[in-house]
């Protein structure tokens, strides 16, 4: 099985999770997350990583989405990782945001993991844009 772990500083991985719930299922347990709250130290982090991990097995493949490269819920996860014998399995990727998430969730089964990164970033990138509406001269007028 790929699993998809998400972290991030706040709530913000609890928040996608959440989201993930409504758009692809409610109570799928191939999508972890866990975060750094407020006031919460690295080992406590540390330690809801590893409960999280705890059901990734023998050829099981872990797919880590962050908030950001180079935070602390990341490095405290990738240092988990290391210490479960998991890196080798796991693919991480900075700059988690729904669309990315979402593909990575409807293709992750289709595809070898490498493909699906390789996938995955140019998507992500074109789904931030502007968003604009038009409007007429008639509405500006009102």
């Amino acid at each position: 099985m790929k699993y998809i772990l998400l972290v991030s500083h706040g709530t913000m991985a609890q928040g996608v999770h959440s989201v993930l719930d409504m758009l692809v299922g409610e109570g799928r347990e191939d999508i972890l997350s866990t975060s750094l709250k407020n006031g919460m130290g690295a080992d406590e982090l540390a330690e809801n990583v590893r409960e999280c991990v705890s059901v990734v097995k023998g050829d099981d493949e872990l797919i880590v989405f962050a908030d950001l490269i180079g935070g602390s819920p990341l490095t405290t996860t990738a240092n988990v990782l290391a210490e479960e014998g998991l890196l080798n399995r796991t693919t991480m990727i900075g700059g988690m945001n729904l669309p990315l998430v979402v593909s990575a969730i409807v293709s992750k089964d289709g595809m070898e993991t490498g493909k699906l990164v390789d996938m995955l970033i140019p998507e992500a990138r074109e789904a931030l844009r502007t968003f604009t509406v038009e409007v007429s001269e008639a509405e500006d007028d009102i």
